[in-house]
């Protein structure tokens, strides 16, 4: 009964209480909360420590990615193909002749497609095995080269092809581990077979096709055309008989497919969608680099007390309904809506039933609009009206935050970046388009001015997210777009072509192993 293993329960015992003292219970408080912190610390990776964890700050504010389907900190390898590996690589990347250059394609809203390319050549997350790789990136300017005359549509078809043929890896997972940048509206229809090639593979792109295809919509219009013109004879096959329009002009009634004049997306033209939510990124567009900056930008905003709009329309009307409706309600309040007066008549000119003078912002010649010219009319409205343009996204949008105005979106159908991170209704409006008129600036009048300063400060604290920054700044759009990479990623890829055997060897439908693959390989 006195040995030592019956001591513990006669001190435990209803008779034999320690004194318990202020001391005991400080000191017991201390070692609970020293152990839960060091568990927490062991189980969870510091962002102070790792700067790709969880959570990263955003200008003052925290902007996280849910570690469900994430992971709680990044953990990618990509592979990057070297333009001399691929035969083809870089005819896409510099033309036929090989003469565009980068530096050229990096300026403008299509900058993306080099930006990306270059930060992961540099990044941490690449890798240059790719026996370990869990994603494979395909450089390619196309965008760039094509509006440059660098490449037929045509040749950019040909050329992809025969750079697919080229890649064992991309015929093992039938494409859905390879990246793609698309920067602008026609997304991945530059590449015309798209549908076949890469349906599986992820799309990054600022863009999504925005009407549901097989829609019979159409719109009756009168369009005022100066007679034996380009434009007149190519809206002919649109006319309808002097009937259809009591009351109208002869020869200016037309009935147009609302894609046309409405949404007017070069990729609504297509039997199907280039762009799929489950698979694709939607990524941010490219704001000038003088904006974007730490320090000095181009243009600083301007208080709320000391700009004269209410809002501001900047851009090319591009014979759009919704554009040509802001053009006419900045005219008819011109104390309202900021409309720069270096505009130009061009001959199209189109409305509901009625006749409307079309304007297109001067971007070139003697009064064209320059960019700090731009920056500083953009800068004096309390909000920015950003309609769609030939597709559904606008870059006014992301302009929008750089000169602290609050974007007004008026396109139905925009799909916008980072949706798990960005509550988009904190920090933005979206306005119908079939409501564009008086009505939009009476609610915005209505607006309280403390609400206006929130929605900036909101904007101010996640617009890091559409700055192509290098990798070591922990907010910036590269490492947002790397946090949704990350969510692609699979253990196993397969694909109807190939196949696998009980020792775990991967074969293609001859049974040749997959090492002993050979280019070019047969494409779906």
């Amino acid at each position: 009964m006195g040995s030592p293993s019956s001591r513990p329960s006669r001190l435990m015992g209803p008779h034999h209480h320690a004194p318990c003292t202020r001391t005991h219970q400080i000191g017991a408080l201390t070692l609970v909360a020293a152990t839960f912190f060091l568990t927490r610390l062991f189980d969870h990776p510091s962002s102070s420590c790792n700067p790709y964890s969880l959570s990263t700050v955003v200008d003052g504010g925290p902007a996280s990615w849910p570690e469900r389907g994430y992971g709680s900190h990044l953990s990618l390898k990509i592979y990057v193909y070297d333009e001399l590996e691929i035969d083809g690589l870089r005819t896409l990347m510099y033309g036929r002749d090989g003469k565009i250059s980068p530096d050229e394609c990096v300026k403008g809203q299509w900058g993306t497609q080099v930006k990306i390319h270059r930060m992961l050549l540099k990044s941490r997350f690449r890798t240059t095995k790719k026996g370990e790789a869990d994603l494979f990136f395909v450089p390619s300017y196309v965008k760039c080269v094509r509006t440059m005359g660098g490449l037929s549509d045509k040749e950019i078809n040909q050329t992809y092809v025969k750079v697919l043929s080229q890649m064992p890896y991309f015929r093992l997972s039938g494409g859905r581990n390879h990246i793609f940048v698309f920067p602008s509206g026609a997304g991945a229809t530059l590449f015309r077979s798209w549908a076949t090639y890469l349906n599986r593979s992820i799309i990054l792109t600022p863009e999504l096709t925005t009407m549901p295809y097989g829609t019979a919509a159409y719109l009756t219009a009168l369009v005022e055309l100066p007679p034996d013109t380009a434009a007149s004879r190519s809206l002919a096959g649109y006319r309808l008989t002097h009937a259809a329009c009591p009351g109208a002009p002869a020869s200016a009634c037309f009935r147009f497919p609302l894609s046309m004049l409405l949404l007017g997306d070069r990729t609504d033209k297509r039997e199907t969608t280039s762009f799929n939510t489950w698979k694709d990124i939607i990524i941010p567009g490219n704001v000038h680099d003088g904006m974007t900056t730490h320090g000095d930008r181009l243009v600083q905003p301007l208080p709320l007390s000391k700009r004269k709009y209410l809002a501001n329309f900047l851009g090319r009307a591009q014979g759009k309904i919704g554009r040509l409706q802001l053009v006419e309600l900045a005219k008819k309040y011109p104390d309202k809506v900021c409309l720069p007066f270096r505009f130009m008549v061009v001959s199209v000119v189109v409305s509901f039933f009625a006749v409307l003078p079309v304007f297109e912002l001067k971007f070139s010649g003697p009064e064209k609009l320059g960019r700090i010219d731009y920056f500083e009319h953009l800068r004096n409205a309390k909000f920015c009206l950003a309609p769609r343009g030939e597709s559904s996204w606008t870059l006014r949008f992301y302009e929008s935050f750089f000169v602290e105005c609050v974007p007004v979106i008026i396109s139905d159908y925009a799909e916008l970046p980072f949706q798990n991170v960005i509550d988009y209704t904190q920090l933005s409006i979206k306005w119908p388009w079939n409501r564009i008129g008086s009505e939009l600036l009476e609610y915005l009048e209505s607006v309280p001015e403390k609400d206006i300063e929130r929605m900036i400060t909101h904007g101010r604290q996640v617009r890091c997210l559409w700055v192509y920054a290098p990798e070591s700044e922990p907010c910036s759009a590269f490492n947002g777009i790397m946090w949704e990479l990350q969510r692609k990623v699979r253990q196993f890829h397969q694909s109807a072509e190939t196949f696998w055997l009980h020792n775990g060897s991967i074969v293609n439908r001859n049974l040749v192993e997959f090492s002993h693959w050979k280019p070019p390989m047969p494409l779906p």
